[in-house]
């Protein structure tokens, strides 16, 4: 199966059910708040669910680069399967979790579980899709993110209806026993093959496995792509983890409503933005090799008077408007971050590269996602996600300076 033809496209398919999982499971905690705090009195506190919510991305981040070493000298089928695995096992024992604490270790081992998957599932699609249907490629299994991000915002609505801890149930055993499916048809595939090490010396084993990290870090072209990486990410982050309590709070909705409202629009958007971006991408790249970085501007653009407009609108109008520009540039820049990476550093440390990127990307998430905390509780959440479009700006620029590709798609 793993030489026909169709097989690439159903790599794609089958990890975007994964990546589905991978943001329905970690997005719709921030949902189902106000059911649980029922149960979980210490989640009344938005600085506690702020740190909560922090406590995931931290780990997820700092073991992001971890993950991505690893995916680049080992199978990415394995480390996907078990990723999958682990994650939705936590998922389930949260549903058995009575205190803050077991709620909140349970969390940091999500972002340990889940940081094995993004590096080693874009790497593997990047393998089996090169030149022409890259982005594509990307961009559908980038939807899958998005729809799993929408469907979290269901999680309030299916709490309300039955219970959260039903709710954390049957997402974990959904996604463990999806993972069996993984392991029957998931094939790998690495486009080069990695340096051994003789003699199975494991301190040379280790300064091998790290190589990569210095060669990466010698690239001045790389750090220019952390930064455009890390910027959007501050804004991006606070929509996923923040954007239901703005709806909430500014149209005075119930959390019930607001949720899937909140996420619905804003990853329908990124649904649409990612699928423009990635066939735009793909075929501007053969005219001019900026391509991907021009449609990845365009993007970014369009956050700027989103972010704008979810600050400071109080009408439904300007708070929906907000969402939908947001989501769309935002999908289109998410989707042309691997393949902008791909024309700068080779095969054998893309994995790495992207892990390094989700180290930047995510802390400054974390960052941003507590210190919204303490801004909802000081009545300045608005005003300080319009602030953010300032760090979007910084980013755009440092990529039209920088970034001059020599190639598509970057070999050894």
């Amino acid at each position: 199966m793993k030489d026909k033809k169709f097989y690439p496209w159903l790599v794609v398919g089958m990890l975007w059910f994964v990546a589905l999982l991978n943001y329905l499971d970690r997005q719709m905690l921030s949902t189902m708040k106000p059911s649980m705090m029922i149960d979980i009195p210490e989640l009344i506190s938005a600085q506690n669910f702020g740190r909560l919510m922090a406590v995931f991305l931290w780990i997820y981040a700092f073991m992001s680069p971890i993950s991505g070493i690893i995916a680049d000298r080992l199978n990415r089928k394995w480390m996907i399967v078990g990723s999958l695995f682990v994650w939705s096992g936590v998922t389930l024992l949260m549903g058995y979790a009575t205190t803050f604490d077991q709620i909140y270790a349970l969390r940091a081992i999500m972002g340990v579980s889940e940081a094995f998957y993004i590096p080693a599932g874009l790497a593997l699609i990047a393998d089996y899709h090169q030149g022409k249907t890259r982005s594509l490629a990307i961009g559908i299994h980038t939807t899958g993110i998005y729809l799993g991000q929408a469907l979290g915002g269901f999680g309030a609505t299916i709490a309300l209806a039955f219970s959260w801890q039903l709710t954390f149930h049957s997402f974990g055993l959904l996604g463990m026993g999806y993972s069996v499916i993984l392991m029957i048809f998931l094939r790998e595939k690495k486009a080069y093959v990695h340096e051994t090490v003789q003699g199975n010396n494991i301190f040379k084993e280790l300064a091998s496995s790290f190589k990569g990290i210095g060669v990466l870090l010698g690239n001045i072209s790389f750090w220019v792509i952390l930064f455009y990486f890390s910027a959007p990410s501050l804004p991006g982050w606070a929509t996923k983890n923040w954007l239901p309590t703005l709806f909430s709070d500014s149209l005075h909705l119930d959390m019930s409503q607001a949720g899937p409202m909140s996420t619905i629009t804003i990853a329908m958007a990124s649904f649409v933005g990612v699928l423009i971006g990635g066939v735009l991408s793909d075929k501007w790249v053969q005219k001019n090799l900026r391509g991907r970085i021009y449609t990845g501007v365009i993007g970014l653009s369009l956050t700027i008077p989103a972010l704008i407009l979810l600050g400071y609108g109080h009408s439904f109008p300007t708070i929906l408007g907000g969402a939908l520009c947001f989501g769309l540039g935002f999908g289109m820049f998410d989707v042309n971050n691997m393949p902008i990476l791909c024309q700068f550093v080779s095969p054998r440390y893309r994995a790495t590269g992207y892990g390094l990127m989700n180290l930047v990307g995510i802390a400054s998430g974390a960052f941003i996602t507590n210190l919204l905390g303490k801004s909802f509780d000081s009545g300045n959440l608005g005003r300080d996600f319009a602030i953010l479009g300032f760090v979007v700006v910084v980013a755009i620029v440092l990529q039209l300076t920088m970034l001059h590709p020599k190639q598509i798609d970057k070999v050894d």
